[in-house]
């Protein structure tokens, strides 16, 4: 293989970089990426980035001492077998890395409206977060509760509007997100509210009413980035489809990070996960894959929040599990036969450590020792 290809320049794109060569791998490596920054780290956009606590996030990477050939502000338009064609030519390839990450959804509407995903986004935003400004929030998710954080503490006036119940029903259902309800303190938080259109000076709701903003943030999520895919002969459903190992169905390409939907032998589902730690750690399996070694990526999947001073952290994934209290700051989602599938942590991180790794190890838990928060995670295993 002489010629690799990455196309994405984000933390998953990097890594794999890094991880080729610490491989051995000494051919030629492409690094293609549409943004024309060098690499750079999303979860501080959010976070410091917002709160004007740093101005950049860029990754601590060495890709000229890598030998390789990035390319900045450079699009993949297409793909055929063998050749990526960008806004720049051709791009011969023997081996492939989709790496294109994720992309807002935007709403409808002529008005203006804020993303969070780049650092462009963020340092424009951050120039508008100035005390008195009218700020709406569309959507109470991970993203939404952070703008709202910073916006808050930047003296704004802050209405966050949500489709749903209670802020994260949609990740982590109605009756966990009710409990988020007092960190709103101070907004306007309107639930079971949906915006028709952005307009000029704010933003329509469905019903008429219209809520005045000098800055609408939209944060209602992302969708894959796999548009220049569409025509070529590779699957694709809620991302570009891999097996465990990170193999698409193209013949030597690999996927990797928030467009990735990979086959989790773990939890028997296909999952996509739009979160750092997947972007930092899966790189070493899709590079391994690239160049023939054997390597399957199943993690417990990880995240993490910091909004209204709280740290929240998620591990596992807890779809189809049932819900069980461990004090006020840790919830835990168990299997029909009482083994930890997730867990939720607000300012604990020692259940977080604890916790994650429990769900590593398969084993059923003793409930009633789980649910006293005095007893370690660790020790609640039979």
């Amino acid at each position: 293989m002489n010629h690799i290809v990455v196309v994405g320049a984000g933390l998953a794109g990097v890594r794999t970089v890094e991880a080729l060569r610490a491989r051995g791998y000494e051919g030629r490596i492409t690094l293609v990426g549409e943004e024309r920054h060098r690499p750079y780290d999303r979860p501080p956009l959010s976070k410091a980035v917002l709160l004007g606590e740093a101005d950049s996030s860029a990754v601590d990477t060495d890709l000229e001492g890598l030998g390789v050939d990035f390319r900045p502000g450079v699009a993949a338009k297409a793909l055929r077998e063998g050749v990526v064609e960008t806004t720049e030519g051709e791009l011969p390839f023997d081996g492939l890395a989709i790496a294109t990450g994720a992309e807002p959804i935007r709403l409808p509407g002529e008005g203006p409206q804020h993303v969070l995903r780049t650092i462009d986004d963020a340092l424009l935003l951050r120039a508008l977060l100035v005390p008195g400004a009218r700020v709406a929030v569309i959507g109470a998710g991970w993203i939404g509760a952070e703008v709202a954080t910073a916006a808050r503490r930047a003296g704004c006036r802050v209405s966050v509007i949500e489709a749903g119940p209670a802020p994260l029903s949609h990740a982590l259902g109605a009756e966990v997100g009710a409990r988020m309800l007092p960190w709103y303190d101070g907004i306007d938080l309107r639930l079971d509210t949906m915006v028709s259109e952005v307009d000029e000076g704010g933003v329509h709701l469905v019903g008429g009413e219209f809520v005045e903003a000098d800055v609408v943030v939209t944060g209602i999520g992302v969708r894959p980035a796999i548009e220049w895919l569409a025509d070529a002969d590779i699957d694709l459903h809620n991302g570009v489809v891999t097996d465990e190992c990170l193999r698409t169905s193209m013949p030597n390409v690999v996927a990797v990070g928030d467009c990735a939907a990979w086959w989790s032998r773990r939890y028997r589902t296909r999952l996509r996960v739009e979160h750092w730690d997947t972007a930092l750690n899966a790189p070493e399996v899709a590079a391994a894959t690239l160049l023939g070694q054997e390597a399957v990526y199943d993690p417990v999947p990880y995240f993490w929040s910091e909004q209204f001073g709280r740290m929240v952290q998620y591990a596992g994934h807890h779809r189809g599990a049932r819900l069980v209290e461990r004090g006020e700051q840790t919830l835990c989602w168990l299997t029909g036969d009482d083994r930890l599938a997730a867990l939720l942590t607000v300012d604990r991180p020692r259940d977080l450590v604890q916790g994650r790794r429990v769900i590593e190890g398969g084993r059923a838990v003793d409930i009633s020792r789980l649910a006293n928060p005095q007893v370690p995670l660790r020790d609640c295993v039979v």
